[in-house]
């Protein structure tokens, strides 16, 4: 399977402003592009990329005043294959953690792990360890957050979603992302693109997308509380302890947004498009 993936992202820039942008496919699925994934400013701007720590590709560049347009079109190839589930897969007691896993057991902007530990363990403390509890984690903020746009803000925490039961999908992970922490599961907050592919289409715009991932068995599996069941077409972009670390642009100054949207789309390219024209 095919996927265009793109975007077009502008802002009004009073005055010239340092920018990170985190808009790359993850380093992870690279092999799989199959068109050039170049972040494309106007007017032109210097840039250099870098891998942050969290293993992320980052573009810095100078914005200058006036006008600001971030854009890119790409194809990436997929298994078409819905999200891994290994219902068997067990808890690493922390002992046993590696030390690259640690971080994702603390608290965070808006993961307030030590704030929501005892509510954590009185809801989840008695659910096998491992996948179940995990999924188990998942079907409550699931059942007990309502979605909804309106619901947003920037400043809202995990323990703020707790509270009002509302949000949108970086809400509804942020707040299963910090029962895992607390009950020591090691959980990392995840975006990129998800489509509405195999799936009824969503009557709101296309955005980019939330979900997480936690360590057990020896790897990092897929979870979404938002939507709760394995998807396709996931596409990565980033990772990081929570949406504080993975933002798509940061501006070290003014930058107003004025324009927004994304493309996650099944394609047919023809296969000389893929493959080369034969001769």
């Amino acid at each position: 399977m095919f996927i265009r993936l793109g975007y077009d992202i502008q802002f009004e820039i009073p005055a010239a402003v340092a920018m990170v942008a985190i808009l790359h496919v993850h380093p992870s699925r690279v092999a799989d592009l199959r068109e050039p994934d170049e972040l494309v400013i106007e007017p032109a701007a210097k840039t250099t990329t870098y891998i942050d720590s969290y293993g992320n590709r980052c573009t810095r560049f100078q914005a200058p005043a006036g006008s600001l347009r971030l854009s890119c079109t790409t194809l990436i190839e997929d298994s078409a294959e819905p999200d891994a589930v290994n219902l068997n897969a067990r808890e690493h007691p922390v002992n046993e953690l590696p030390h690259e896993t640690l971080r994702y057991l603390l608290n965070s902007r808006y993961c307030e792990v030590d704030r929501l530990s005892n509510i954590a363990v009185e809801l989840f403390g008695s659910v096998s360890p491992g996948w179940s509890r995990v999924q188990a984690i998942c079907n409550w903020v699931h059942a007990k957050v309502a979605f909804g746009y309106h619901l947003a803000r920037p400043s809202k925490t995990a323990l703020d979603v707790f509270t009002e039961r509302g949000g949108v999908c970086r809400d509804f992970q942020h707040l299963a992302i910090t029962f895992c922490r607390a009950l020591n599961i090691p959980a990392r907050y995840a975006t990129g693109y998800l489509g509405d592919i195999g799936v009824p289409p969503a009557p709101e715009p296309m955005d980019f997308s939330a979900w997480f991932e936690v360590y057990l068995e020896n790897r990092w599996w897929t979870f979404d509380a938002r939507h709760n069941h394995p998807r396709i077409g996931r596409v990565l972009v980033a990772t990081g302890r929570d949406a504080s670390d993975v933002a798509i642009t940061t501006s070290f100054g003014i930058a107003n947004l004025k324009y927004f949207t994304v493309v996650t789309d099944e394609e047919f390219p023809a296969r000389a498009a893929i493959t080369g024209s034969e001769s």
